[in-house]
């Protein structure tokens, strides 16, 4: 047999009743690691814990509800119609990033507004783990046996014995194609971040992101198996999607461009500093001694 078997139990451990899969062990070191991505840029911005630690919520909510929703009614709508309770199913796979960056896009401008922040200081923090995620989640559509290329006879196709055809055709590993693509731009972004530091230009870090990361999901989309659109269509669903935010990403370049000179805001820059947020915290605290 041509090319490589995968068939890989997407449960990781049963305790009981209780199945943990692979995926969801996915998500779970999105969150943490995440995390600690975000802290890392906004700390080093100069920004307050109390302001810092707000933000996952925001994102964890949005990001996650617009990635299920895009995936359940762009690429399966007539299942998901039809099957409404599977929405909430989201430990079984089927996370569209599309979907996640029009959550993650609104969570980022609606917590800016709230707190006073430049968009493109939380929009660039964040580029760092839209990265992550990309890599973390397509290894999670590996273990799941999902998204799968096209039928293919190179030497390192893939025969997913958990696929729908049992494995019957070798195809190409498309997820693992994004893994190496995803985790390349992570690393990029990295070292750009390492060169530049407080200098790099606003909006840079995200433009690069979208612009990179869209780019590469719309060639390997070409050896995707199709997804929600007939084998007729001359794009997938995917790579029509892909356009406007790569159009973002070249936006936000041009932007950087232009505010090349201005460097990273420091937070005594912002509309409302975090220095004049914690003294009204510190001013409420008082009160209530007095009280």
């Amino acid at each position: 047999m041509k090319g490589f078997v995968w068939d890989i139990d997407p449960v990781a451990l049963v305790l009981g009743p209780l199945q943990i899969h692979y995926y969801g062990l996915l998500i779970a070191c999105v969150l943490v690691i995440g995390y600690y991505l975000w802290n890392w840029q906004m700390r080093k911005a100069g920004y307050d814990q109390d302001l810092v630690i707000t933000f996952p919520f925001y994102i964890g909510i949005l990001g996650v509800i617009g990635a299920r929703l895009g995936h359940c009614f762009l690429y399966e709508p007539a299942y998901f119609l039809s099957n409404p309770i599977s929405i909430m199913k989201i430990w079984r796979g089927g996370l569209s990033s599309h979907g996640a960056v029009i959550g993650g896009l609104t969570a980022i401008f609606l917590y800016s507004h709230i707190k006073k922040i430049s968009w493109h200081v939380v929009l660039d923090s964040n580029a760092f783990v839209a990265a992550l995620i990309a890599t973390l989640v397509r290894i999670g559509n590996f273990m799941n046996s999902e998204i799968v290329g096209r039928i293919t006879d190179l030497p390192w196709c893939v025969h997913f014995m958990r696929f729908h055809d049992r494995g019957m055709y070798c195809r190409h590993p498309s997820q693992l194609y994004e893994v190496s693509f995803g985790l390349a731009i992570l690393v990029g972004l990295i070292l750009l971040e390492r060169k530049l530091g407080k200098k790099r230009p606003p909006a840079l870090v995200s433009g690069v992101f979208m612009v990179t990361y869209f780019f590469c999901r719309f060639l390997v989309e070409f050896v995707k198996q199709h997804q929600a659109l007939p084998p007729t269509s001359s794009l997938s669903m995917g790579q029509y999607l892909s356009i406007p935010f790569f159009l973002i990403g070249m936006y936000l370049l041009v932007y950087a461009w232009k505010h090349r000179h201005e460097g990273l805001p420091l937070p005594s820059e912002q509309k409302a500093p975090v220095q004049k947020i914690s003294s009204q915290r510190e001013r409420r605290k008082k009160k209530r001694r007095k009280r």
